[in-house]
């Protein structure tokens, strides 16, 4: 007699609706939480990187450079040798 199905009823839907909403709103916050967690480790990563000229100077050799900074021995010598070419097109 009254066929009616759970889909077509406004509480379906109204609870549909809002869960779409909060399911959203959770990815949203998700997405927020991990641009500012990768955005954190890259500047880590960015001021280790900085370091390196700076601990160079000091007379820190590259394999302690690397231990200290928990880097590999050749990203040390990449920013060693880029520094240097920084500093030959410089002058």
């Amino acid at each position: 007699m009254f066929e009616i199905k759970l889909q077509e009823t406004r509480v379906y839907r109204e609870a549909k609706e809002e869960g779409r909403q909060e399911g959203l709103k959770q990815a949203l916050e998700k997405i927020r939480e991990k641009g500012v967690q990768e955005g954190i480790k890259q500047g880590r990563e960015l001021a280790k990187l900085e370091l390196i000229p700076r601990c160079l100077a000091y007379g820190i050799s590259i394999e302690e450079i690397a231990r200290l900074l928990d880097l590999t021995i050749e990203q040390v010598e990449q920013v060693r040798l880029a520094t240097e070419q920084e500093s030959s097109t410089s002058t």
